[in-house]
């Protein structure tokens, strides 16, 4: 993916729009993986990747860093932020429950819409780690990734319906970190099937316009999802 390069004597508004360009490419080579935690992020060598001049991969590193997901030194520049430690996992996924236990008690869940909607997410969630199951060696990483697209996907939909953008929005940023903190899983002890029977529970409680019984269902899958990432960190 390349980014495009600048004119000469850009506008402020082109100079915005192609350093938002490269925060975007920057933040999905970070979430794919494509750098190991620790490694450092040159700005020149960056540049001449994306083919775009130091300013806006600076600025993009800079928007970057606010996400957890790259570190800066003095006299020593960006890297690669390091796995999460267990007392960082253990504050994200209460970060999470506060979310979206308070998004999945607000959705509204005698809409259609949004039922009709995390019925088509559970499905490509489930269709997804049918689809990791059955990978190759070459394609699982790949399949991986998109298994917990889907994932987090379900979640989102909810989030969509719950009438809060404040909610949404700290959730979006807890999601990079929970992405962060898949990079590092082991992929043969994942917790799909587990992961997608307690999707159905929280989908199964807004098809019955239950929103109590499906904030708790909320609860329960992502202690659920902590108590799996930890026992991967014992």
């Amino acid at each position: 993916m390349k980014a495009q390069g600048s004119f000469s004597s850009p506008s402020p508004l082109s100079r915005r729009a192609l350093r938002d360009g490269v925060y975007d490419i920057l933040l999905e080579m970070l979430l794919a993986g494509e750098f190991e935690p620790g490694a450092p992020l040159g700005i020149d060598s960056l540049s001449r990747q994306l083919e775009v001049s130091p300013t806006p991969i600076r600025e993009a590193l800079v928007q970057l860093e606010h996400t957890g997901l790259v570190n800066r030194a003095a006299l020593k520049g960006y890297r690669v932020a390091p796995p999460l430690n267990v007392e960082q996992m253990k504050e994200l996924f209460d970060a999470r429950l506060v979310v979206e236990v308070a998004a999945a008690s607000r959705a509204a869940s005698a809409d259609g819409e949004l039922v009709a909607e995390l019925r088509e997410a559970h499905e490509r969630h489930k269709s997804a780690a049918e689809g990791f199951r059955n990978a190759d060696h070459q394609s699982k990483l790949g399949e991986y990734r998109r298994y917990f697209e889907a994932d987090w996907n379900f979640h989102e939909t909810i989030l969509r319906h719950c009438g809060n953008r404040f909610l949404q929005q700290m959730a979006q940023m807890a999601s990079t970190h929970t992405h962060r903190l898949r990079q590092s899983a082991r992929h043969g002890s994942d917790d799909m099937s587990l992961a997608i029977a307690e999707h159905a529970e929280v989908l199964g409680a807004f098809e019955q316009g239950n929103r109590d019984a499906a904030a708790e269902a909320m609860r329960r899958h992502i202690h659920g999802a902590e108590r799996r990432a930890l026992a991967e960190e014992s």
